[in-house]
C-alpha cells in the first residue's frame, strides 16, 4: 500500500516522496517493483520515458523516521495494529515539523484514538487508499474527532490532486468501505465453513449471479486474510455487535499462516 501510495504521488502529482521502511531489503525490493510499474505504464503508453524517468528522480528512500523530519505531510501505511501505528505516531509526532499533516491509510482502527497518542490531533487525519492504489479510484477521507477543516482541505485537495475521488466519511468502526464490504466476505467464509458450497461456487455465484468482478473469497486472498481478520475484529470488538464475530475458519487461516495472495496459499492456492 506504501508504495502504491507513493508510486501515485510521484507520477501523478509530480511532488517529491520520501518512501521510508525500517527494513533495508523491504525497501530495495519496493523501488524495484516501483520501476516494473513504471516500465509497464511507459509500455502501455500511459506515459512517456521522460516522465519515467522525472518520477523516478522524484522518489528517495530511508530506513529512519528521522529522515521524516522535513515532509510537510506524512501517509502512514504500517500494519492494521492500533500498537504499531501509536507507536510511529508517537514518534512522528516528535521528528515533523509542527505544521506537517500525519495521515494514516488504516482500513478500520479510530482516527481519534490513532491522533490522541500525539500532541497534535488536530493535524491528523484518514486517508483509506484501496488497493492497487494506483487503479482503485477511491480514497475514504476520515477526519478525527480534532481534526480541523483546514486539514481535511488539504487532505481532500491531496487526494484529488493525486487522481482520486474522495468520500468524506465519520470516524466509524471500518467507516463506510469496510464497514460493507467485510461483513460480506465474512459471511462468505461462514458459508465455506458451514459446507454450504465450495470456495468456486461460492466466487462464481456472485461473479455471475450479482455481477461481481471478483468473488468474495479471492477479493479476501488479494486483500491479506490476516488484514480481513484484523478488520472484522475492529467491528466486532468496537461496536460490540454479535453481527461482527469473525469467522472460526478465517482465524483458523490466518493461524495457519495460510494469509492469501501475498504468501501464495489462501482460500485458494497462487503460484
Amino acid at each position: 500500500m506504501g508504495l502504491g501510495i507513493a508510486y501515485v504521488a510521484a507520477n501523478v502529482t509530480r511532488l517529491p516522496v520520501v518512501l521510508m521502511d525500517i527494513n533495508q531489503a523491504q525497501t530495495e525490493k519496493g523501488m524495484q517493483f516501483f520501476d516494473k510499474l513504471l516500465a509497464k505504464d511507459v509500455a502501455k503508453n500511459k506515459i512517456t520515458a521522460e516522465h519515467a524517468k522525472v518520477t523516478r528522480e522524484l522518489v528517495s528512500t530511508t530506513n529512519s523516521l528521522s529522515d521524516m523530519s522535513d515532509v510537510d505531510f506524512v501517509v502512514e501505511a504500517a500494519s492494521e495494529n492500533l500498537n504499531i501505528k501509536s507507536a510511529i505516531f508517537r514518534d512522528l509526532d516528535q521528528v515533523c515539523k509542527p505544521d506537517s499533516i500525519l495521515a494514516t491509510n488504516t482500513s478500520s482502527i479510530s482516527i481519534t484514538k490513532i491522533a490522541g497518542v500525539t500532541k497534535r490531533s488536530q493535524q491528523v487525519i484518514g486517508m483509506h487508499f484501496m488497493n492497487p492504489v494506483p487503479v482503485m479510484k477511491l480514497v475514504e477521507i476520515i477526519p478525527g474527532l480534532a481534526t480541523t477543516p483546514e486539514v481535511l482541505k488539504q487532505t481532500v485537495d491531496l487526494a484529488t490532486a493525486m487522481g482520486k475521488t474522495c468520500t468524506v466519511v465519520q470516524d466509524i468502526p471500518g467507516f463506510v468501505a469496510n464497514r460493507l464490504l467485510m461483513p460480506y466476505i465474512n459471511e462468505a467464509i461462514m458459508l465455506l465453513e458451514s459446507g454450504a458450497a465450495s470456495a468456486e461456487d461460492i466466487d462464481t455465484t456472485m461473479k455471475l449471479g450479482a455481477n461481481m468482478p471478483m468473488g468474495p473469497l479471492t477479493l479476501a486472498d488479494f486483500i491479506g486474510l490476516d488484514t480481513c481478520l484484523a478488520i472484522i475484529k475492529v467491528l466486532h470488538n468496537d461496536t460490540g455487535d454479535s453481527k461482527y464475530r469473525p469467522a472460526f475458519l478465517l482465524q483458523k487461516y490466518v493461524d495457519a499462516g495460510w494469509m492469501g495472495k501475498k504468501n501464495g496459499k489462501g482460500f485458494f492456492t497462487y503460484k
